[in-house]
């Protein structure tokens, strides 16, 4: 049964294949030859060859099946009209001239809008009902061409279901397809903000160290030695971390360490304190769980905001406050310093970086100036994890 299916499934797709010109070419030679069969085997009992309006009428009607998919309404009534007069002689083989007509109204089923059918299918039933010798006649040609209009109407029904699935899943395919040209946006912009964190956070560290070390190679050594080992740890930290973020691009799934979480602030907090920025670092509440982006964002966060202090604020000492409450973590970051950069909405790239994160993770930013002292101040409200 299988091997069956098989094979009705094969020819059906080698058909389809075939251009439409000479299937229908070969559909009105297999009509000519059915309908021209009865004259050529049947002899005349009136004897001498059968009339050749017999003839004339079999291969008018079986013609206009080439034309049937571009000129369906005129192939039909050109199938029909002949077949109408194949009676008006007497010497001609006795069948019905229907195959023509049967095959063109189930065409006219398949392509043409519904008034246009229904008139045509009147018409065949009407014109058949006068045309035909009795009453059972009558009754098999309706019956018969009602089921070819039924069954041109069942194909054209199923080849709009498919064709609605196949641009379904047309659909579907691009909606995945720029879905994920969304994802690898949004992966190309966590990428390169992190470059950003890690770049700016590890040039500022040195940079500062830089410049502080040649003033105390003279007066303090040791604190000149302090400030170059503190400039060889904020690199090798920063080609670590580099090193973890770009193997994420590459094609090769390779060694991914893991990412840096709050559990490392107080390593980035004494990385600043190595470069002269005093600060203060305070936990309360109830630690709870985080979510692994939200974990990576809340560190990536306090870094780019210490990192923001080094490089314009020109702070000497900064505080880090977390804060847990029973749906979120605040993130309280301020500085004595005068400060260079404006408020959240317009600032620079490393406060946009701030709220893009904060906004990923459903959390929010803000950042300005100290309502009391000198200083700005960033405020961060990152989610909890679901329980």
């Amino acid at each position: 049964m299988s091997d069956m299916q098989d094979l009705l499934t094969v020819l059906r797709r080698r058909a389809a294949a075939l251009p439409p010109t000479l299937v229908d070419g070969w559909l009105a030679a297999l009509v000519l030859v059915v309908q021209l069969w009865p004259l050529l085997s049947r002899d005349n009992p009136a004897g001498g060859p059968w009339h050749w309006w017999g003839y004339t009428v079999v291969v008018a009607s079986a013609v206009p099946l080439v034309w049937r998919r571009r000129a369906p309404v005129l192939a039909l009534l050109g199938s029909l009209i002949p077949s109408s007069l194949y009676d008006l002689v007497d010497e001609v083989a006795d069948q019905p001239i229907w195959y023509g007509g049967l095959v063109t109204l189930y065409t006219v089923a398949v392509i043409c809008p519904r008034r246009v059918r229904w008139v045509l299918l009147a018409a065949a039933l009407g014109g058949g009902m006068l045309v035909v010798g009795s009453s059972e006649t009558a009754l098999r040609g309706i019956v018969l061409f009602v089921a070819a209009y039924a069954i041109g109407r069942a194909a054209a029904s199923s080849r709009a279901h498919a064709a609605a699935l196949e641009e379904r899943a047309a659909q579907l395919a691009r909606e995945r397809e720029a879905e994920a040209e969304r994802a690898a946006e949004r992966e190309r912009a966590r990428i390169a903000r992190d470059m950003h964190d890690i770049l700016a956070h590890a040039v500022s560290v040195m940079v500062v160290q830089a410049e502080a070390g040649p003033v105390a190679v003279a007066t303090q050594p040791a604190r000149a030695v302090a400030a170059f080992d503190a400039i060889a740890a904020a690199g090798r930290d920063a080609m670590e971390q580099l090193r973890r973020l770009l193997n994420v691009l590459k094609e090769e799934e390779g060694p991914r360490g893991p990412q840096p979480t709050l559990a490392a602030v107080p390593a980035l907090a004494d990385q600043l304190r190595a470069a002269g920025l005093r600060v203060d670092c305070s936990n309360t509440g109830d630690p709870r769980p985080l979510s692994p982006d939200t974990e990576v964002a809340a560190y990536r966060i306090v870094q780019e905001a210490l990192t923001n202090i080094v490089k314009h604020a020109g702070a000497t000492s900064a505080g880090l406050a977390l804060t847990w409450q029973e749906d979120a973590l605040m993130i309280d970051i301020t500085d004595d310093g005068h400060g260079r950069e404006p408020a959240l909405p317009s600032g620079g790239n490393g406060l946009i970086g701030i709220r893009e994160r904060a906004a990923a993770c459903g959390g929010s930013a803000v950042a300005g100036p100290r309502e009391e002292g000198p200083g700005f101040q960033v405020l961060v409200r990152l989610p909890l994890a679901a329980s």
